[in-house]
């Protein structure tokens, strides 16, 4: 049964976690991707201000008058800015539709918007054909003479082929599924970490995970010297 507050500690927990790591990283003018829980004005704030970063984040009910705003403008929206088809390679024929709009930006009670957005995603399984349906709203801090339609749409489905393909990796490198920590929020703690872990190797541009973490887990100063968290670190570490 769930306590009275938890989603408030698990909100701070996330926040409390994210900002310490991202400091770690170089994220000067990069895209920072959220999903709905790390939509947050300190950490929409921390991104554009401190970091001279992007963020793009995912509206959720969790920012509830933010999500009606915007869900009420496209209510009805008319054609899309941008349409993206993918080919059937993967047993199943997508289809995704972005509207962007600009005219909520001093009316959105969230710092820094650039944009806000909504996505429409159709599927249908060739085999089965199943239909599925989905619609996600979000913000931006980038303008649209720095994101297009386009580009919007693309840093939104990056943001879930990094979901998607570190799963395979955590449950490759750390046996995920079997992992023994099961109680409170150490399992999604411990996840997240371990998602930081692979995003700061991947950053590097390795060839492979597995045999990067094994050369790290060997040489702890190494691991130091790999996120430059040193002020002498190794240069040779960044390879």
């Amino acid at each position: 049964m769930p306590i009275e507050g938890d989603e408030e500690v698990k909100r701070t927990n996330e926040i409390g976690m994210a900002i310490p790591l991202l400091d770690a990283i170089d994220i000067q003018d990069k895209d920072i991707t959220a999903d709905a829980l790390l939509t947050q004005r300190k950490l929409a704030d921390y991104l554009c201000l401190d970091r001279k970063a992007h963020y793009h984040f995912t509206v959720k009910g969790n920012q509830l008058g933010l999500f009606q705003d915007i869900q009420l403008y496209f209510q009805d929206r008319q054609e899309p800015d941008f349409i993206a088809c993918d080919p059937p390679d993967h047993g199943r024929i997508e289809t995704r539709k972005i509207w962007t709009t600009t005219e909520l930006n001093d009316y959105l009670d969230f710092p820094h918007v650039g944009q806000a957005f909504v996505i429409e995603r159709e599927s249908i399984e060739k085999k089965s054909g199943e239909y599925s349906h989905d619609i996600a709203y979000g913000i931006t801090s980038r303008t649209p003479q720095q994101a297009d339609a386009q580009r919007v749409l693309s840093i939104n489905r990056g943001h879930w082929t990094i979901e998607n393909s570190c799963h395979y990796i955590l449950d490759w490198n750390f046996d995920e599924d079997r992992s023994r920590i099961r109680t409170g929020y150490g399992p999604e703690n411990i996840s997240r970490l371990r998602r930081f872990a692979i995003g700061a190797i991947k950053s590097k541009g390795v060839r492979s995970v597995a045999q990067k973490m094994r050369e790290l887990t060997c040489n702890v100063r190494l691991v130091f010297d790999y996120l430059r968290m040193t002020k002498n670190s190794c240069v040779l570490a960044r390879l």
